[in-house]
C-alpha cells in the first residue's frame, strides 16, 4: 500500500535543528504543492520492475559493471526529471528496497552514502571517497571484485569529477585572491567538512593566508581539520548554518567566503538568509561563492535512490536568481557572476562586494 501523498508548501523551511534541511522536505520545497498524477506511479513502477530487472540479470551474467551502472543511472536520471516529485519519492522507496541494491552495496561509496554513518548526506568521508583519499584505500581494497568495478565507475561518475573540480577551484580562487591582495587574506569556508582544497593551495603554504577559518557542524570533521592543519593559519569551527545565522560566531571580516557543497539542500529562502549573511562578512573587494548541483547531472537519480543522497539541483537561471534575491536585500553594493563548471554538473556563483 502506498502511503498517503504529502503537501508541503513552497515555501515552508524545515531545518534538522542545525544546518541542513531535512531528507523528505528537500525536493518538495521546491516544487509547490501541485497534486500528483496517480496514474502515472502504476506506469513508473513497471519501468523502475524493467530497469532493476534487467540489471540483476546484467550482474548474474557478469557484464562489465560500468556498462550495467551507466545504464541503469541514466534510466534513473529520465525517471527523477520525467516524474513529479511525489511519485518520484515513491519510486525511490522501492528501488532502495529492490534486490539490485545487494550488488550495488558492494561499491563501498554507494554503500557508504547509503548508510550514512555521520547521519546526513555528502559527508566529509564520503568526498575522500570520491577524492580518492589514502583514509578510505583500506575500505576499496577490501571491497568485492564486484564492489571495486562498481567504484571505478561511481568515483568516475560526472557528479565525482565535478566534485574533484570544485575541490581545485576552490584552491585556485584562494590561490587567485592571495596573488591579488596586499597583503594575507582572510578565508571563510561554510560546512567545510576536512577542508580538502587547503591541502592543494599554493598561497596557504606561502602563507598568504591571514587567517582560514573552517566552520562545519560536525564534530569528526572539526577534529580531523584541527589536527592535519596544526601549526597552520587554519582554525577549526563547530558551527552550523542556524548558529551562524543567528550570530553565535565572531568571526570577523572576510576577503573570500565559500560554500562549497551546502546549497544542495538549502530551499530559496535559507539560501537567501546565508548569502546576505555571507555578504555582510565581506571586506570592501571581497567574495562570497557557492555551489551547487545542477539539473544537468545524469547521475542524480542514482544518486538519490541507491546512494540514499536527496539533493536540490539549481539551474544558472536559479543560482542568478538567487544572487539578484540577496543583491536586492544587501546594504551594500555588490556584483554577481554566474557559470558551470567543466561537465556542467555544478553551477557557481559569486558575489563580489564593490571597492
Amino acid at each position: 500500500m502506498h502511503r498517503q501523498w504529502g503537501l508541503v508548501m513552497a515555501q515552508s523551511v524545515f531545518l534538522d535543528g542545525e544546518s541542513l534541511v531535512l531528507p523528505n522536505a528537500i525536493r518538495q520545497a521546491a516544487n509547490g504543492v501541485e497534486a500528483p498524477d496517480l496514474t502515472r506511479l502504476s506506469s513508473a513502477e513497471a519501468e523502475l520492475a524493467l530497469t532493476l530487472e534487467l540489471a540483476i540479470q546484467q550482474f548474474v551474467s557478469s557484464v562489465e559493471p560500468s556498462l550495467i551502472i551507466s545504464r541503469l543511472a541514466r534510466s534513473l536520471h529520465d525517471m527523477r526529471r520525467n516524474l513529479h516529485v511525489a511519485v518520484w519519492d515513491e519510486i525511490v522507496t522501492i528501488a532502495q528496497s529492490h534486490p539490485v541494491a545487494e550488488f550495488l552495496l558492494q561499491d563501498p561509496l554507494t554503500a557508504w552514502s547509503f548508510a550514512k554513518p555521520r547521519g546526513y548526506s555528502g559527508d566529509a568521508h564520503l568526498l575522500d571517497f570520491i577524492y580518492g583519499r589514502p583514509e578510505v584505500q583500506a575500505d576499496i581494497t577490501s571491497a568485492s571484485k564486484l564492489g571495486q568495478g562498481i567504484y571505478s565507475y561511481t568515483a568516475n561518475a560526472s557528479s565525482s569529477v565535478a566534485v574533484r573540480e570544485r575541490r581545485d577551484i576552490l584552491a585556485r580562487r584562494v590561490d587567485w585572491f592571495a596573488a591579488a591582495g596586499a597583503g594575507p587574506i582572510d578565508v571563510l569556508a561554510i560546512a567545510s567538512g576536512h577542508l580538502r582544497e587547503a591541502s592543494l593551495s599554493q598561497a596557504l603554504v606561502a602563507k598568504r593566508v591571514g587567517r582560514w577559518v573552517a566552520l562545519d557542524q560536525d564534530p569528526l570533521s572539526v577534529g580531523l581539520v584541527a589536527r592535519d592543519f596544526t601549526g597552520t593559519v587554519v582554525e577549526s569551527v563547530n558551527g552550523s548554518v542556524k548558529s551562524l545565522l543567528a550570530g553565535r560566531h565572531a568571526l570577523g571580516m572576510f576577503n573570500f567566503v565559500y560554500a562549497a557543497g551546502l546549497y544542495d539542500y538549502l530551499p530559496d529562502p535559507v539560501a537567501i538568509k546565508l548569502a546576505k549573511k555571507c555578504v555582510s562578512m565581506l571586506k570592501p573587494g571581497g567574495t562570497f561563492l557557492f555551489a551547487n548541483f545542477s539539473p544537468e547531472t545524469d547521475v542524480d537519480g542514482y544518486m538519490e535512490t541507491f546512494m540514499n543522497w536527496r539533493l536540490l539541483l539549481r539551474s544558472e537561471h536559479d543560482m542568478a536568481r538567487l544572487a539578484n534575491e540577496c543583491a536586492r536585500e544587501v546594504d551594500v553594493d555588490v556584483d554577481a557572476s554566474v557559470w558551470s563548471g567543466s561537465n556542467r554538473s555544478v553551477v557557481y556563483c559569486e558575489i563580489t562586494r564593490k571597492l
